[in-house]
């Protein structure tokens, strides 16, 4: 077989960019608040469902508690302190998100997502070209393709 009509199929990122509306700003702003209101649900049922366990253990306990019991329950907490921690730093990352997208100018192009896609290479290709690949959108229509396909 001729080396010049050799190819090979190459998996490669491709950068999704977005040019910032207000449509934009407005549809992940409201995004991001959705996902921290559910954060704060998800914190607040943790505490219900904590307590309540704690609650049931203390009713079917003895008095006073023994030390296995009280064992079990401190267990119970630290469980749920470890969950809201993670939780809260969710919620964390979220509001930071949401800070940056508030700060963003009309224009500006901001990065959305990675994705994968693939390319065909042969000889005498650009790899670094054809590696290279941006989607860029406004309002979810694709509005340029930077690079070589």
């Amino acid at each position: 077989m001729d080396a010049s009509q050799l190819e090979l199929t190459l998996k490669r990122p491709i950068v999704i960019k977005v040019i910032v509306t207000p449509r934009w700003k407005e549809e992940v702003q409201q995004q991001l608040q959705g996902q921290v209101t559910q954060l704060d649900g998800q914190l607040q049922q943790l505490d219900q469902q904590a307590q309540k366990i704690v609650e049931d253990i203390k009713k079917q306990s003895i008095t006073p508690i023994p030390p296995q019991v009280a064992q079990q329950i401190d267990n119970i907490q630290i469980q749920a302190n470890q969950k809201k921690a993670q939780i809260l730093e969710q919620k964390n990352q979220i509001l930071q998100q949401l800070q940056q997208v508030q700060m963003l100018e009309m224009g500006q192009e901001a990065v959305q997502a990675q994705m994968e896609g693939y390319c065909s290479v042969a000889v005498g290709d650009n790899l670094i070209k054809k590696l290279n690949v941006q989607v860029v959108m406004r309002d979810g229509i694709v509005e340029e393709i930077r690079g070589e396909l």
